[in-house]
């Protein structure tokens, strides 16, 4: 779990990054303040399965990959 955790926080902070989305952009989108967007990629927050959700979406990549278990 603890492997899966890092690969999920990992993978968030990249897909940000690479959407070219700015937090408090994304946050406005899922419907939660930047802060806790930054929390989910830089401490053990982790978001509720309906902000997941709606993460996935936003940043148009599928669960099991942000997930760590899938590699596309």
């Amino acid at each position: 779990m603890e492997k899966n955790f890092e690969v999920f926080k990992t993978r968030l902070r990249d897909e940000i990054k690479q959407n070219g989305i700015a937090v408090k952009t994304l946050a406005e989108s899922i419907g939660v303040s930047p802060e806790m967007v930054t929390q989910y990629y830089t401490t053990d927050k982790l978001p509720s399965l309906e902000t997941f959700i709606k993460l996935c979406k936003a940043l148009d990549v599928s669960a099991d990959y942000i997930l760590g278990l899938d590699e596309f």
